[in-house]
């Protein structure tokens, strides 16, 4: 492999680690949502955890969240274009840092479900402003593609980052003072959920100090002061010269997000249960799940000052203690679930930037993630689920490898297909309305269409035929992303440094 010979500069180790932590903590930002949203929403509501209304909830919030940071985002990567890079990038990160900070004092479920929506905006925004600024920070090729290539591996680092600070607060939550956090139902001291939350300012902290010390992109302040940076727009990109390449990548976009959100997202909580070495506990839950059900029933019937809620709330809390033992064995497989496909995307994104330095066509390149995912996205929910253990877990490992690494070939490849005053545009619009605002509808399309017409009935809906559906989202995306890859167009060759 070959690598950069001229010594990096000061200034530019300061940009990839302004840009690192940016890329670690999107995901750490945003894989808080699984973590958090049931147990803040149960205590916003002030009714258990297993309550219907809490899944509906967390429905409405993944797919408000999304919305929200499509629309938004599209409006930030015009503004990466109008006001530059750095100065856009720094704002957005301190939106999804001071964003989550606030939702832990949330008091009500509309202000955290604000929250949430401004810190998916702040995430998707620094992604679009991230990628335009290194690309034009580091305009000589191998290193801009060393560069784009290794800051975008330590996403993959968040995931696993906010599942370990996730479970040291909850061993140790008892033991943090208050801090004016408001306290759980039932309980004296706060949530973890909301100590979880609080963490989310860390990235501000080293960006604040670091910032003053790196430049704005020199390619956009030079055009900029010359006077010939055309002023960008949204329908610039879909000029004669640009419409290919516009619909070609939000198409492509929108298949690696509708893997990711179709199959790989829903697979740790609604998959994983059913999986043939968890068929004990499943028989054991199934009668303890139904009394829940049946209760929560009773209990979303009556008014809130209603006398008889005590009551229900008791037996509740009585189902679920005899449902804990069970559970936490099942959240202990999910949990694994969750670390193979978290060390596969970090794989992913290894590999990518080796073979971004190995010379491949973009094309090519695309292509060598994209023929594997047709055979191992079948067979991991197909056969591989089915069978249960080491088989299900590495097709899982590849699939998570596969999909995520599309994710970072996208974050290398954008920048170089739209001129200097639509990269922010162009990127923010493949990557927004293409992936985070049409992608990640096939989480819905899955457990509430899909699903339920494979089981005959929402009620009837098993894990068997998540994984079912599953299997068939990631199957037809995988199959609708390899021949529309051919009509991908290769970069135009860029000036050395």
């Amino acid at each position: 492999m070959s690598t950069p010979t001229r010594p990096l500069t000061v200034t530019q180790w300061l940009v990839i680690t302004i840009a690192a932590i940016g890329f670690l903590f999107d995901t750490y930002e945003l894989l808080m949502t699984p973590l958090v949203a049931a147990p803040a929403i149960a205590e916003l509501l002030r009714v258990p955890m297993n309550n219907p209304l809490v899944t509906d909830w967390v429905g409405r919030l993944l797919w408000i969240a999304a919305v929200c940071g499509g629309i938004f985002g599209l409006i930030g990567g015009w503004l990466v274009d109008r006001f530059g890079r750095k100065t856009v990038m720094a704002a957005s990160i301190l939106a999804y840092s001071i964003s989550p900070f606030c939702a832990a004092y949330a008091t009500s479920l509309p202000v955290f479900v604000f929250f949430r929506c401004t810190t998916f905006i702040g995430v998707c925004v620094e992604f679009v402003a991230a990628i335009t600024w290194l690309a034009e920070l580091f305009p000589e090729k191998k290193r801009k593609e060393f560069v784009l290539g290794s800051t975008q591996a330590f996403a993959s680092l968040g995931g696993v980052l906010v599942t370990l600070v996730s479970i040291w607060i909850s061993s140790h939550g008892k033991d943090l003072p208050a801090l004016g956090l408001p306290a759980g139902l039932g309980s004296a001291t706060a949530g973890s959920w909301r100590y979880l939350l609080m963490t989310g300012i860390l990235p501000a902290i080293p960006i604040a100090l670091l910032l003053p010390f790196v430049p704005e992109s020199q390619i956009w302040r030079e055009r900029r002061a010359s006077g010939s940076f055309q002023r960008p727009s949204f329908g610039a990109l879909f000029a004669p010269g640009l419409r290919r390449v516009t619909i070609v990548t939000a198409v492509l976009s929108a298949c690696a997000y509708g893997i990711a959100f179709g199959a790989l997202q829903v697979t740790v909580a609604r998959v994983t249960p059913g999986l043939p070495e968890l068929r004990e506990q499943a028989a054991q839950l199934a009668p303890l799940r139904k009394e829940a059900e049946a209760l929560n029933t009773q209990l979303n019937a009556l008014q809130k000052d209603s006398p008889d809620r005590k009551a229900l709330l008791d037996k509740i809390k009585a189902n679920f203690v005899k449902q804990k033992p069970v559970n936490d064995v099942v959240k202990a497989m999910s949990d694994k679930v969750q670390f193979r496909q978290e060390m596969g995307g970090l794989v992913g994104r290894i590999l990518l930037a080796v073979l971004l330095v190995a010379g491949l066509s973009r094309v090519a390149l695309l292509k060598v993630f994209q023929i594997p995912a047709l055979v191992l996205l079948p067979l991991t929910y197909f056969k591989g689920f089915p069978a249960g253990g080491e088989l299900f877990l590495w097709g899982y490992f590849a699939c998570g490898l596969l999909t995520v690494a599309q994710f970072s070939y996208f974050g290398e490849y954008l920048p170089k297909v739209f001129p200097v005053h639509l990269r922010g545009t162009g990127g923010s619009f493949a990557t927004n309305v293409g992936g985070r605002m049409l992608g990640t509808s096939m989480a819905t399309l899955n457990t509430s269409w899909l699903a339920p017409l494979l089981a005959g009935g929402a009620a009837a809906v098993k894990p068997a035929h998540v994984a079912l559906a599953a299997g068939y989202i990631a199957t037809a995306m995988a199959v609708l992303a390899f021949l529309v890859g051919f009509l991908l167009p290769e970069p135009k060759s860029e000036p050395s440094e």
